[in-house]
């Protein structure tokens, strides 16, 4: 990319896509195209080729999708299927048919099965059945791979895919009905602080692992693959590393300040023991994250200040 390419980023008010549209303007680029939902409809063919014939972008982000937790996932499962399929294959379609010199389209680390191998390789995608609950959104963005691919088969398009860990960063949800674990455990740990209450409850044994990324490090790891990467199949992007829930727990009622309790629900689900993303390949070529754990919640926690939460 040239400093004065034309960009598109898709989603630029999401977490992932404002982290996308923060990096470029850090390093100089301020030729870039947004437009929010209102003004937009992803899902609707005839506004997405309207504007990009109109505005020509020469490269996309492609970081736009209704996402949501494993109640929203499961409830709706219509639409984060409709809603994901459109907006991908809209857009993925009217790039190639305006001549985008490439595209960088975000999945996520649920496309790989339910009982993958630990950690996860790219090479485990469709080995095995998925998990259930978000089945509708990661048979999404599996098509969303799978059509970059095929374009670039018969098309020779440009056109590569990254699969992202748990993000977490600015611009997260806090709302305790639709979050992650890290952005819900901040909000009870706050408020746990706030109200001077005794005890903070986490769900179940706390022994679960999971790997975090800050959404500063994925847009670092966006701006290298669209310089670097040019090859067929989703790339992982993590940091390669995990926690238990519950010293994440710790770690995060350290740097909130939290004195009290912390407290299992032995009758809630653990869930998957593991969940980790083999990030090797990328970091074979030369990428890897910068922000560790703590410091990465400090950042985010310190930025929030005493603010509405929904």
């Amino acid at each position: 990319m040239k400093i004065d390419s034309k960009i598109f980023i898709a989603g630029h008010r999401g977490m992932v896509g404002s982290a996308i549209s923060r990096k470029l303007k850090q390093e100089g680029y301020q030729n870039l195209i947004n437009y929010t939902s209102a003004e937009l409809d992803l899902r609707d063919q005839s506004d997405v080729e309207d504007m990009m014939s109109q505005q020509r972008p020469e490269f996309v982000f492609l970081a736009a999708a209704k996402v949501g937790g494993i109640v929203a996932n499961n409830t709706f499962r219509a639409e984060f299927l409709y809603d994901n399929l459109m907006i991908q294959t809209n857009l993925i379609n009217a790039a190639h048919k305006y001549g985008v010199k490439k595209l960088l389209f975000l999945g996520s680390s649920c496309i790989y099965p339910k009982m993958a191998p630990q950690p996860m390789k790219e090479e485990y995608l469709l080995t095995n059945v998925l998990e259930t609950t978000n089945e509708p959104y990661a048979i999404a963005k599996i098509a969303g791979i799978k059509m970059c691919d095929a374009y670039r088969a018969q098309y020779g398009c440009n056109f590569i895919s990254a699969m992202p860990t748990n993000l977490y960063g600015p611009n997260d949800n806090y709302n305790l009905k639709t979050s992650h674990v890290l952005p819900a455990l901040i909000r009870k740990f706050h408020e746990a602080k706030r109200d001077g209450t005794p005890e903070v409850v986490i769900w179940g044994t706390g022994t679960p692992k999971r790997e975090f990324l800050h959404v500063d490090d994925l847009a670092e790891a966006c701006m290298f693959m669209m310089r670097t990467y040019n090859q067929p199949g989703q790339l992982n992007i993590g940091s390669g590393e995990e926690i238990s829930i519950l010293d994440l727990a710790k770690i995060i009622g350290d740097v909130v300040g939290y004195e009290g309790k912390i407290v299992n629900d032995l009758s809630k689900p653990d869930g998957t023991p593991r969940k980790l993303m083999d990030v090797s390949k990328i970091q074979s070529m030369g990428w890897s994250h910068n922000i560790g754990l703590k410091e990465g919640i400090q950042r985010v926690y310190g930025a929030l200040g005493d603010q509405e939460w929904y």
